[in-house]
């Protein structure tokens, strides 16, 4: 049965509260509350419409992302781990002739270009259930070995990232660690490791969307809705966790 928690997580997702909202404006036509009906509706589609917009998503993001700017691994401190957190893309895991260096999006290509550049010697791939096992496959193709991998796989999200990876690298002398996650996500990510006992030095990797002309900037896209969506995600994740403590 889904909890309260995933109930507010999936009102994050612009369409899903409009679509909340237009079934609270039918209740009021029903009890013939016409002009809150008709405001709540004007209010519901005009909240999925501005938040499809790029410029507005854009900007939505940016908050977050320029919290930690991105760095070339070789600026990179020292550091007892590397811990890369799933929820990134494989598609590209069985392209051939693939250099690391296209993939400037991807947290298995930052996480293996830090471990390649000496900067932690080993590496914590972080995702529930197979994905960690995809992580290593991918993050192989880069020449890091498995011996220098540990493989955190019963997480279902980023406290769990958390809470887990620091009882697996208890033992193991870690005390800072690089975490790789997308720039979106490592506001709240490096805040909840934090509250797991470990010194964060944050790897955020960006999620470039170019948008060269007006048409990319101003109209409304699916696109722009998801990623608007996961920004509201993040701000929603963030309050709670500084609600929590």
């Amino acid at each position: 049965m889904p909890s309260i928690q995933d109930l507010v997580v999936s009102l994050t997702y612009p369409p899903t509260l409009s679509a909340a909202l237009l079934a609270c404006a039918g209740l009021g036509l029903c009890l013939r509350m016409r002009n809150t009906a008709v405001a709540i509706s004007a209010f519901a589609i005009a909240w999925s419409l501005v938040w499809s917009v790029p410029r507005f998503s854009d900007g939505l993001r940016g908050h977050l992302e320029s919290r930690y700017p991105v760095a070339d691994e070789a600026a990179l401190p020292d550091a007892d781990a590397i811990v890369v957190l799933g929820g990134g893309h494989y598609g590209w895991i069985n392209r051939p002739g693939l250099r690391i260096d296209q993939l400037e999006s991807s947290r298995i290509a930052a996480g293996a270009r830090a471990w390649l550049s000496g900067r932690a010697p080993i590496v914590v791939l972080s995702g529930g259930g197979s994905e960690a096992r995809t992580m290593a496959k991918a993050i192989a193709r880069f020449g890091v070995p498995a011996s220098a991998l540990i493989l955190e796989d019963r997480s279902r999200n980023t406290r769990d990232n958390a809470s887990f990876t620091a009882a697996l690298t208890k033992g193991r002398g870690v005390r800072r660690i690089l975490l790789v996650t997308s720039s979106l996500h490592m506001p709240r990510a490096s805040l909840l490791f934090r509250e797991a006992g470990i010194d964060v030095v944050p790897v955020p990797v960006p999620e470039r969307a170019r948008r060269a002309t007006w048409r990319e900037r101003w109209v409304p896209s699916f696109g722009a809705l998801w990623r608007s969506g996961r920004a509201l995600k993040e701000y929603v994740g963030l309050l709670a966790v500084r609600l929590q403590n």
